[in-house]
């Protein structure tokens, strides 16, 4: 059944990483046309800034679910791997169990904020871009990595059961 899970983790995960992909590229496009417009024809892009700022928070969040699986986060091992075996299971229950619950607690509080933003009418300072629908997109970003948290934490007790 894990197998399952995981599979299902990395098939979203990968979608995922191309919406943020496509955010990056979008970025590099950007930053050329603006570049080259403000350059060769001294007009620059309208909302550039704005629509960076948005890009990088669509990059990031839809991105970082195929970095916590690729095991590309940074992580600090230097007291862990002289425990025994049976403790190092049981702190990496801890651990993944801390960070299922910061990642539902981010995704809730993203939710939260999008409702504020959308009732408040916060818009981009330049472009005036809603802000209230990237805020549930991060949110949304976010909800494979509680997966994939929720996934080692059982892998963890698997681990901690059997030996």
């Amino acid at each position: 059944m894990l197998e399952k899970f995981e599979k299902f983790n990395r098939r979203l995960s990968g979608w995922f990483e191309w919406i943020g992909f496509f955010a990056i590229f979008l970025m590099v496009v950007l930053t050329c046309v603006d570049v080259f417009g403000a350059k060769l024809f001294r007009t620059p892009v309208f909302g550039a800034l704005d629509v960076m700022m948005l890009a990088q928070l669509i990059a990031v969040s839809f991105a970082v679910s195929m970095a916590l699986i690729a095991g590309r986060h940074v992580q600090v091992e230097f007291f862990v791997p002289l425990l025994p075996k049976r403790l190092q299971h049981l702190v990496d229950c801890i651990v993944h169990f801390l960070g299922f619950a910061l990642f539902v607690f981010i995704v809730w509080r993203l939710f939260v904020y999008g409702y504020h933003m959308k009732i408040g009418g916060e818009e981009s300072m330049t472009a005036r871009i809603p802000l209230w629908p990237f805020a549930y997109a991060a949110a949304i970003g976010c909800v494979p990595v509680c997966l994939i948290f929720l996934q080692h934490f059982f892998c963890s007790i698997q681990k901690l059961v059997k030996k």
